[in-house]
């Protein structure tokens, strides 16, 4: 079979190419250029080049860096400034990787496309990886369902610890075994707020108020802070913790109050994206990656894309924008974005 591996000069995806080749399949590579952070595509376009040749493969540098500007960096920056907490990773994975990307496959002529996810599609659904400490479902969850028989996830069985003991073992490929992990959001050099102050004044001080609406204290600028922080503001005369519960972006505010006025219970979702034809249904889900799972009680409104979870117990720091994940033990049923 002829596939496509998309190809960052990471372990993952290094070995991704190298298990399917010795599988038996015709492997080509592509390295995605996405954005300018400076120096990053140099290295790693290297290390790519050098996989090609050590492999015999045939690699492509493919600039996608208006699409991703369109449908990742754009909603990034745009959703902070809403006063939202974004997922820049799940609508990469959706347009860019499984999306402009897989249209450039098949252009190639490439029957499949592979990435280095760890995960796995069983029975024509996401499904968690054997590792569990790597497992990335939550971040393909807004990929269309018709999209999952066009790819394939060589990792999604195997644990990252055995595919860097792999890579090391081999002398040309050693480099790759020892090199420290890349961050989630890859144009983010330290933090978001470098990001944002490239297009907005962050620093714009402001007031922070009770769930009343009376002032208590000051804060640095809103996007600075995210649903559930509690530092980098001031509160008067403060002797016990205050978190944000809320951000008025508009009127460059915050909302503090103590850790039990994080908890919710109802969470309502947008442009949900549905892998199971239910309207209603049990799951457990997940309202941040590296958040517990929690059972919930889901109705769906396939019209608008909305869904209104029921949980049946209490969440903290539930932020409009992130990615809410649903699953049916470890298998993804639905994601949406919370409102």
């Amino acid at each position: 079979m002829k596939i496509m591996v998309a190809m960052s000069g990471g372990v993952d995806s290094t070995m991704t190419a190298k298990i399917l080749q010795e599988q038996g399949h015709e492997v080509q590579g592509c390295y995605m250029k996405l954005h300018t952070k400076p120096g990053y595509h140099e290295e790693n376009i290297r290390k790519v080049k050098k996989v090609g040749e050590y492999l015999g493969i045939q690699v492509h540098i493919l600039d996608l860096q208006d699409k991703f500007n369109e449908f990742v960096y754009d909603p990034f920056v745009k959703l902070y400034k809403e006063g939202k907490t974004p997922n820049p990773c799940a609508l990469c994975n959706r347009f860019i990787k499984l999306g402009a990307l897989l249209d450039f496959a098949k252009e190639q002529g490439c029957e499949k496309l592979a990435t280095g996810h760890y995960v796995q599609v069983v029975d024509g659904l996401i499904t968690q990886a054997k590792d569990s400490s790597k497992d990335q479902s939550y971040f393909l969850a807004q990929v269309p369902k018709e999209v999952l028989k066009d790819v394939v996830f060589p990792l999604g069985d195997k644990f990252k610890s055995d595919i860097k003991e792999l890579a090391k073992s081999i002398d040309v490929l050693s480099e790759f075994g020892t090199q420290a992990e890349s961050s989630e959001i890859c144009f983010v050099e330290d933090t978001y707020i470098q990001v944002l102050e490239k297009h907005y004044n962050t620093n714009l001080p402001g007031n922070v108020v009770d769930k009343n609406g009376n002032i208590v204290g000051r804060h640095q600028g809103y996007m600075h802070y995210t649903i559930g922080k509690r530092r980098g503001f001031e509160i008067y005369g403060a002797h016990e913790p205050h978190f944000v519960l809320k951000i008025n972006a508009d009127k460059n505010e915050i909302v503090v109050g103590s850790k039990d006025d994080l908890a919710q219970k109802m969470v309502e979702l947008e442009n949900v994206n549905l892998f199971i034809d239910k309207d209603e249904f049990d799951s457990e889900v997940k309202i941040r990656y590296r958040s517990p799972k929690l059972e919930a009680s889901v109705k769906i409104n396939k019209e608008d894309k909305t869904a209104v979870l029921m949980l049946n117990q209490n969440a903290l720091g539930v932020a409009q924008g992130q990615l809410c994940v649903m699953y049916d033990r470890d298998k993804v049923i639905a994601s949406g974005f919370i409102k």
